[in-house]
């Protein structure tokens, strides 16, 4: 066909802008293609009629991946108001050709050609410093060619500029052959000057010339581009001869890949979120396109919406002066339309009263938006996604990019159900939801709290994980195998919890199996101890959960046993940083032990190791047979392995205090403020007595609060210190009430402040009547299982 019988318009746009979307289906009306050519990676192009779906709400983005390797990714993102998606979804509608015609992924991710990208590179910019295929995170400092022209017309702000001639546009007449000029004049005065982006950059070009001239050659007459404005004059027709870029395009390397659609966010298109070809206000350019009528007046009553639901009072006359205001502004300042800076300052001065952290809610609700997209469930993808969102369906859960806490009762079947798909999901290391503090007070074990938020980059966490099986269930318990058989003591006993919640019966056996074998074997004490805590957590699930945990329990009991039995040589003769790592692991340890305290069968609370349990032997007859076997339970076993830590001079001060008040507390001993007047009054350094006070007072602030005796000795030993003395200790005593909580450390200053100096009672000390509280104090007893 002969080059004057075939008409090619350009369409050079803006990723992600109103203005150019709109101007761009004006002129493709006009212009009437047969044949629209859009930027994007070229094998795509079986994605494009999912684009037509209802079920398919933009932003949304292209993923493209290497099956073999699925961190080699990279994303091509799409708002209901960027001109390629409204380029595709005109062209469906009128039944017009439609495809990409950028460099396949095939190319752009092949690793000869680039080093695998990050799952927070995403691309598709024609005027963006990132690598537009997503290969690398390379990032290349160059002038930015909208400023360029931004300063040639008068303006210091680059995104002003672009707002002012297209973006505010609603009258829909064509930009396009101006920034055709204007881009061919900047591509002469701002050469790239980063060889391998030069090279990336010929051969994006040199493929979309190829694929014009392919659609030209299959007798498409009337054929339009729509690229980044940047490319649009090196492809304006008639094009140079084909055999320059066919030798910029031989012998390219080639890798497989696999295309499909997912969820995006706007937070995900903004500046903020590192993405090149990003915006500063992806809200507010949604809002533009949605609302081309009175913007202004629509965004700020969506404004005060917003400010409403935090309680902050907007009155319907503060917004109509907020609108004249921004008008004011916009006028003053010579521009055609309010834009966003006058918007934020009419919202500062006149909804928000000045406040900024109110205009930064706004700001991050509205302006970049919390808005995620949707895919069509048909539309193809890796069996675990697909297990997940129909998961998602069933239990009510949304993918929103927002964050949202979930406070789960597992007595509930839902709240169940949902608990175990997140915990699945952390075995799986998806970050979607992840345990959080609760709003509501609760101690019980039938209440869970999680914080989820959708982040696009988790479809290639999904991908990755799809390795282990097809299904969540199934995936997750192939996942803890795997740690069973290679993982650590400690992380086999996190591994057994994990499979507990998450109840993978397959899993848990499994991960049995290999605790007892490892456990076993493993000699050292540290190792026991940190193995303990998780075990015993497990076990405290079985009364939610209704699993049998008998087995665990044993495993669990053998621990205490081993532990007990090496704590004297473990705690002796430590430097100060090792016995703060020692007494944070005999903590953990003493509050395992009192999780394990009721439940466990008869043979475990005597001792006896897994083995016997299992088989029946006596356990004089299995190898660890020489472990002591008596009467006790784990709890009585580690007070009785406590005691035997006092009075030892090998054992460091911190952890004599810390031993003093477990065995304190436990009521086994019943000198403790004698043993405080003791470490505090002679024989040891200043600094060894704040070690002591550390380890006896730390999380005791309830201690000092009731107990006037314990409260007098400590204020007399730091009332008698020297100067020089209270300087070297002043850091571990606040590192000792830095572990009170802020009601505690009140209350100990007004106890304080009202008390005379040294120890015994102060004027007006409570008193008990502690027949009185006889009846209470039976219940609390048979609540902790005292009685």
């Amino acid at each position: 066909m002969k080059p004057d019988q075939v008409e090619v318009a350009v369409f050079g746009v803006r990723h992600h802008g109103p203005g150019s979307a709109r101007s761009l289906l004006a002129a493709l009306t006009g212009f009437g293609p047969d044949q629209l050519l859009i930027e994007g990676p070229a094998d795509a192009d079986p994605l494009i009629a999912w684009t037509a779906s209802p079920a398919t709400q933009p932003p949304v983005a292209i993923l493209a991946y290497a099956p073999s390797e699925p961190r080699r990714a990279a994303f091509w993102p799409f708002a209901a108001f960027s001109p390629e998606w409204q380029a595709l979804t005109w062209a469906l509608a009128h039944n017009v050709q439609v495809g990409f015609c950028d460099l396949p992924a095939a190319h752009t991710l092949a690793p000869e050609t680039a080093t695998p990208p990050s799952p927070d590179l995403l691309a598709g910019s024609e005027d963006d410093d990132e690598n537009p295929g997503g290969t690398g995170p390379r990032r290349v400092v160059r002038r930015d060619p909208i400023a360029a022209l931004a300063e040639a017309a008068g303006y210091d702000d680059p995104e002003r500029w672009w707002d002012d001639v297209v973006e505010s546009r609603s009258d829909g007449s064509s930009p396009f052959p101006a920034l055709i000029d204007a881009m061919a004049e900047l591509r002469v005065a701002l050469p790239e000057t980063d060889p391998a982006m030069a090279v990336t950059e010929s051969r994006r070009e040199a493929y979309m010339r190829k694929t014009i001239r392919a659609r030209v050659s299959a007798g498409r007459r009337r054929v339009a581009v729509v690229c980044g404005a940047w490319h649009a004059p090196a492809l304006t027709w008639p094009l140079p001869p084909a055999s320059a870029d066919n030798a910029t395009l031989r012998g390219l390397p080639k890798t497989k890949v696999t295309t499909t659609w997912v969820p995006w966010t706007h937070a995900r298109l903004s500046y903020a979120s590192g993405y090149g070809a990003g915006i500063a206000s992806p809200g507010w350019y949604d809002h533009l396109w949605r609302a081309p009528d009175r913007p202004v007046t629509r965004w700020l009553t969506s404004v005060a919406a917003a400010l409403r639901t935090k309680d902050l009072p907007v009155s319907s006359a503060a917004v109509i002066e907020a609108v004249r205001l921004a008008e004011s502004l916009a006028a003053l300042r010579a521009r055609p339309l309010a834009g966003l800076a006058e918007v934020n300052d009419a919202t500062l001065a006149v909804l928000c009263d000045g406040d900024e952290a109110a205009l930064r809610f706004v700001t991050d609700d509205l302006v970049i938006g919390q808005r995620t997209g949707r895919v069509d469930p048909g539309v193809p993808t890796v069996p675990l996604e697909a297990d997940l969102l129909a998961t998602c369906r069933r239990l009510r859960l949304k993918r929103e990019a927002s964050v949202k806490l979930h406070d789960l009762d597992l007595r509930r079947p839902l709240d169940r159900r949902r608990s175990v798909l997140f915990h699945r999901l952390r075995v799986l290391e998806l970050g979607w939801a992840q345990p959080a503090e609760s709003e509501v007070a609760s101690r019980g074990t039938f209440r869970e709290t999680w914080q989820s938020v959708w982040r696009p980059e988790f479809a290639i966490a999904v991908i990755e994980a799809a390795v282990w099986g097809t299904t969540v269930a199934t995936a997750a318990a192939a996942r803890l195998i795997d740690t069973s058989e290679q993982g650590s003591l400690a992380q086999i006993t996190i591994a057994v919890e994990r499979a507990l919640l998450a109840e993978l019966p397959d899993g848990f056996a499994r991960l049995l199996a290999a605790l007892a074998q490892r456990a076993a074997l493993d000699v050292d004490i540290v190792h026991l101890m940190d193995a303990l805590p998780a075990l015993a957590r497990a076990h405290r699930y079985s009364d939610v959960r209704n699993t049998d945990t008998s087995a665990l329990a044993s495993v669990a009991a053998t621990l205490v046993v081993r532990i007990c039995a090496g704590l004297v040589p473990a705690v002796s003769t430590l430097d100060p940083d090792s016995a703060r790592a020692m007494r944070q692991r005999m903590d953990r340890v003493h509050r395992a032990t009192g999780l394990l305290v009721a439940g466990l069968p008869e043979a475990v609370s005597s001792g006896a190791p897994p083995e016997a349990v299992s088989s029946g032997a006596p356990p004089e007859a299995v190898s660890s047979g020489a472990l002591p076997v008596e009467g006790e339970s784990p709890r009585r076993r580690w007070l009785d392995a406590l005691s035997g830590l006092l009075d030892r001079s090998d054992v460091p001060a911190e952890i004599a205090g810390r031993v003093v008040r477990m065995l304190f507390d436990a009521d086994r001993i019943a000198d403790g403020p004698a043993r405080v007047h003791r470490a505090l009054s002679y024989g040891a350094s200043a600094g060894d007595k704040a070690a002591w006070v550390d380890g006896f007072f730390a999380d005791g602030g309830l201690l000092l609060i009731h107990d006037v005796d314990l409260r007098g000795l400590v204020d007399g030993w730091v009332a008698e210190l020297s100067d020089r003395e209270f300087a070297d200790v002043l850091p571990l005593i606040r590192r000792t009430f830095s572990t009170f909580t802020s009601p505690e450390r009140r209350q100990l200053g007004e106890r304080l402040a009202t008390a005379g100096p040294g120890p015994g009672p102060v004027a007006g000390s409570p008193t008990y009547d502690l027949e009185l509280a006889a009846p209470a104090l039976t219940v609390v007893d048979r609540l902790l299982g005292l009685r």
